[in-house]
C-alpha cells in the first residue's frame, strides 16, 4: 500500500501581514514539506486546488512543478483539479509538463470540487455541475489516451483532429477519480476502470467500505480490468511524539477550519468532546503517536483493502515546525510499522 499526504495549502482567510507576503511563506514551507516527505520515503504527495481566501494552491501543477525539481521519488498528483471548471485540453498540458519536469511522476486526481467558488469564477453554471464533469472527464481521457483528439461535446467546444502536446513522459498519466462518498460517483469510476480516492471526513470510516465493494461490482459490471483497479482514503490526521501532544497540537486549527466551514454550510459547531471521539478507534481521525496511527492505518487497509491511504495533516494554521516533525514521523516510524505488519499479515504494533 502506498502511503503518502496531501493539503490544500491553508493560509489565513485575513491576513494581516499582506496575502502575497504570507502566501510567499506558505508555498516556501509547502516545498520544504515536500522535500521532507521525499527524503524519508513517502510514496505520494497530493496538493488540491481552492479559489478561496483561505488557502493558497490555485494552481496545484505549478507549485508540484518547483517540488519536482527539488525531489527524486515521490508521486506529485493534485488532490483534487476541479476539472467541472477547468479546461481538459489545459489540465492535460500542465500535468504532461509537470511528468517532464518529474521524469515521470506525475498524477491527476480530478473532481467536481466541494466548494463552488470556482464556477462562477471562471464562467461556470453551477445546474449544469455533473454534466461539466461527466463530459470534461471525457474529455481529458481522450487526451490521455491519443495524442491527436476528435471530440464532440456540448458544454465545451468540439476538437477535431488536434494533437495535445507536450506528451508525458509515463505512457499514460494516471487519472484518479475523487469522490466524497456519492455512490454515483464510485459507480462511474468503477464502470470507467479508473482509480477512485474516497474523502473520509466524518462518521466512522468502515461505514464507507462498502463503496468500494460498490466500485468493484460496478467496474466488472463493465468488463473492466479487475487487476487494473485502485483505490484511496484519503483523511484527517495528525502525527506526534506522543498521542497528548498530537491532540493539542491539531485540535485548534482544525476545529477552526471546520467551524468556518461548518458556518457556510450550516453544520453544528465542532467541540473538544466531538474531536476526542473522533479520534477513537473508530472514529474518521487518524490522530496519535507513530504506533497509533500505525495500527489505525492498518486496522483500516484489512476493512478497505485500499491501494493508497492519503493523511492530511497541514489543516488550518498548523505550524510549520509541527508539520515537519509529524512528516518524519510518519515518514522514519509510522511507514515502516505499515509496511511491515502488512507484509506479514500481523497488527502494526
Amino acid at each position: 500500500m502506498e502511503l503518502g499526504l496531501y493539503t490544500f495549502a491553508d493560509v489565513h482567510p485575513e491576513a494581516l501581514s499582506g496575502r502575497g507576503v504570507e502566501g510567499e511563506e506558505r508555498i516556501r514551507h509547502l516545498i520544504e514539506e515536500i522535500e521532507l516527505a521525499d527524503q524519508v520515503g513517502l510514496d505520494v504527495f497530493g496538493l488540491g486546488e481552492h479559489h478561496r481566501p483561505d488557502y493558497a494552491a490555485s494552481a496545484p501543477a505549478v507549485i508540484l512543478a518547483a517540488a519536482a525539481a527539488k525531489t527524486k521519488s515521490i508521486r506529485l498528483t493534485s488532490a483534487v483539479t476541479v476539472l467541472s471548471s477547468d479546461d481538459p485540453v489545459r489540465v492535460f498540458q500542465q500535468f504532461a509538463t509537470l511528468d517532464l519536469i518529474s521524469a515521470g511522476r506525475a498524477e491527476i486526481m480530478a473532481g467536481r470540487g466541494s466548494f463552488i467558488e470556482s464556477f462562477p469564477l471562471f464562467g461556470y453554471n453551477l445546474e449544469d455541475y455533473d454534466d461539466l464533469f461527466s463530459e470534461k472527464l471525457d474529455l481529458l481521457l481522450a487526451i490521455r489516451d491519443g495524442e491527436t483528439v476528435t471530440w464532440e461535446g456540448s458544454k465545451r467546444a468540439s476538437i477535431h483532429g488536434r494533437g495535445v502536446y507536450p506528451r508525458p513522459l509515463q505512457d499514460r498519466i494516471p487519472i484518479w477519480i475523487a469522490v466524497g462518498g456519492t455512490p454515483q460517483s464510485v459507480a462511474r469510476a468503477g464502470t470507467l476502470g479508473l482509480p477512485v480516492a474516497l474523502a473520509i471526513i466524518g462518521g466512522e470510516p468502515a461505514r464507507y467500505a462498502p463503496l468500494f465493494d460498490l466500485y468493484r461490482e460496478a467496474a466488472r459490471r463493465a468488463g473492466q480490468d479487475a487487476s487494473k483497479l485502485k483505490t484511496s482514503i484519503n483523511v484527517h490526521g495528525f502525527i506526534a511524539d506522543t498521542t497528548d501532544q498530537a491532540a493539542d497540537q491539531f485540535y485548534g486549527p482544525q476545529a477552526e477550519v471546520m467551524n468556518r466551514i461548518g458556518r457556510e454550510r450550516g453544520w453544528g459547531p465542532t467541540s473538544r468532546a466531538h474531536f476526542n471521539q473522533s479520534i477513537g478507534p473508530n472514529g474518521n481521525l487518524f490522530l496519535g503517536d507513530p504506533e497509533t496511527v500505525a495500527e489505525k492505518i492498518v486496522r483500516h487497509q484489512r476493512i478497505f483493502k485500499n491501494d493508497r491511504f492519503l493523511l492530511q495533516m497541514a489543516i488550518g494554521l498548523m505550524p510549520h515546525d509541527q508539520i515537519m516533525r509529524g512528516i518524519e514521523l510518519y515518514g522514519t516510524k509510522v511507514a515502516p510499522l505499515v509496511r511491515a505488519a502488512l507484509a506479514q499479515g500481523k497488527p502494526a504494533a
